[in-house]
């Protein structure tokens, strides 16, 4: 089974930057696409970034030109470079994978999981 594990949130000011991780672990014959979302108190969860297996990126367009997706498939991990950050990024980021195929024959299942959530604070 999937693990993930978000890390690197913190509390900045209005310009700053951070740099959040999402650390894939459990499985290493299939392959994933990876995404970001975000939800902030009284709001729904949005999407704010992905990378699919192959290395293609998204954006949501209120984030774009600021962030920057990537991910380390040796490390099995995700990253999400945040920059020029606004009050309006404050919210809990949570990684999302979703299994895409693979080497074995389970690798075919439908299977998406979720991390537990990472904190984003930013003061203005």
């Amino acid at each position: 089974q999937v693990q993930l594990v978000e890390s690197g949130g913190g509390s900045v000011q209005a310009g700053g930057s951070l740099r959040l991780s999402c650390a894939a672990s459990g499985d290493t014959y299939c392959y994933y696409d990876m995404s970001w979302y975000r939800q902030a108190p009284g709001k729904e969860r949005e999407f704010v970034s992905g990378i699919d297996k192959n290395g293609l990126t998204s954006y949501a367009d209120s984030v774009k030109g600021r962030i920057i997706i990537s991910r380390d498939n040796a490390k099995n991990t995700m990253y999400l470079q945040m920059n020029s950050l606004k009050p309006e990024d404050a919210a809990m980021y949570s990684c999302k994978t979703v299994r895409r195929g693979g080497t074995r024959v389970y690798c075919s299942r439908p299977l998406e999981v979720w991390g537990q959530g990472t904190l984003v604070t930013v003061s203005s």
